[in-house]
């Protein structure tokens, strides 16, 4: 019989699994890891007692796994990229179930029917900040300075479009170049957009807004940064970040904030 109170964590990659593992186990609680092959970073055996390895296709093998474990509460952590639904996996009867039941295929209609099957089957997905709120930041400026009117009319700008590409469930980031909107996120991240926008504009300051979704399931679907996308901002000439206060998972946050201030990039946190 299942435990009130087991609890699973669904892993994708980079660092958010790994914090979700150390906050829970720091409040008494060892969680039941499926780590996803495509995604999850191998050293997550070191971190948890109990670690089952399953592709990306196989929600039913997912289920099954949560189940004989008497998990009743689980948490989705770490990226999962959605262009691996046009990849090689290979499905099985659960997850072609699925896919035929959905009208379109976005990231809230494909992860939230993953939910649903599994509410379904008497797993309860939780938010995935659930143990994480000290790690999403309160509103106001992050680093030592502060933005120019410049870069504070490119964020402003930004914000309006990310504000409409989230309605739509397309993508969470936007990046404008003096006063003119150079790319816009869908299926290929926040890095990719950057780099892409960096290869338009002949060495000129981007900068970038990266918010949550107007109704932003947390479940499954948290905005993140770290210290690497501070590098790579660095790198390609971008000087101002929005992100949306408390929705927004900081990974390493004294680091991101040191490196942003050491390369003279401004982080704001927005409502």
């Amino acid at each position: 019989m299942a435990s009130s109170n087991k609890f699973g964590l669904i892993a994708g990659n980079g660092k958010f699994p790994f914090l979700v593992l150390e906050a829970a186990r720091s409040q008494g609680i060892d969680m039941v890891v499926a780590a996803i092959k495509e995604e999850t970073f191998p050293e997550i055996e070191q971190h948890a007692k109990t670690v089952h390895w399953i592709s990306l296709g196989q929600l039913g093998k997912l289920i099954k796994t949560f189940k004989s474990e008497g998990v009743n509460r689980a948490i989705m952590a770490g990226q999962v990229k959605h262009k691996q639904i046009f990849s090689s996996i290979v499905p099985d009867f659960k997850m072609i179930q699925l896919l035929a039941s959905l009208a379109t295929k976005n990231t809230d209609s494909l992860i939230g029917g993953v939910a649903k099957m599994l509410e379904d089957e008497g797993i309860h997905l939780m938010d995935s900040t659930s143990f994480l709120r000290p790690l999403l930041p309160d509103p106001g400026v992050l680093t030592c300075r502060e933005p120019t009117l410049e870069e504070k009319g490119d964020l402003d700008y930004g914000y309006k479009i990310a504000r409409e590409l989230g309605r739509l469930d397309l993508g969470q980031s936007v990046v404008v170049c003096e006063g003119a909107c150079v790319a816009l996120e869908a299926m290929e991240g926040t890095d990719a957009i950057m780099e892409r926008a960096a290869s338009l504009v002949n060495g000129k300051p981007l900068r970038v807004v990266k918010l949550a979704k107007p109704n932003q399931d947390l479940r499954f679907d948290v905005p993140v940064i770290g210290p690497a996308t501070v590098r790579l901002m660095s790198r390609l000439k971008v000087s101002a970040l929005a992100i949306e206060a408390r929705k927004t998972l900081m990974i390493d946050r004294e680091e991101l904030i040191g490196e942003a201030n050491a390369a003279g990039v401004v982080i704001v946190a927005v409502e």
